[in-house]
């Protein structure tokens, strides 16, 4: 089994940061990738960004590209997404993902989901 565990969301200000951490835990031998989706209600899920966590690769999505970063401490089987000047439009239940090997956007590529953290960005 395959768990994942999101921390760090919260209500904040628009302009202000916040650091979200995903951790993973189970058989995660060959789960390279990690990637960040997020849901605001109303509205389908969409891909923020992701890591392939042998090679450092990483992709964004156009509408947080120069203001969120996400990283990965493989010793701590840990992936975050640093966000900075958070917009109201950031609002969303923010998901951490896993798959075998595949940067994708897409969410149905991705085999196991964490929870959920919300963030809160007010104007």
């Amino acid at each position: 089994q395959v768990q994942l565990t999101e921390s760090g969301g919260g209500l904040v200000q628009a302009g202000d940061s916040l650091r979200l951490s995903c951790a993973v835990s189970g058989r995660t031998g060959n789960l390279h990738v990690m990637a960040w989706f997020r849901q605001a209600p109303g509205k389908e899920r969409e891909f923020v960004a992701a890591i392939n966590r042998i090679v450092g690769r990483t992709n964004y999505a156009d509408s947080v590209k120069g203001r969120f970063t996400i990283s990965s401490d493989n010793h701590k089987n840990t992936v975050y997404l640093q966000m900075n000047s958070l917009k109201p439009e950031d609002t969303a239940v923010y998901y951490c993902a896993t798959n075998y090997g595949l940067l994708s956007t897409e969410a149905r590529r991705y085999d196991y989901w964490g929870q959920g953290t919300q963030v809160t960005v007010s104007s």
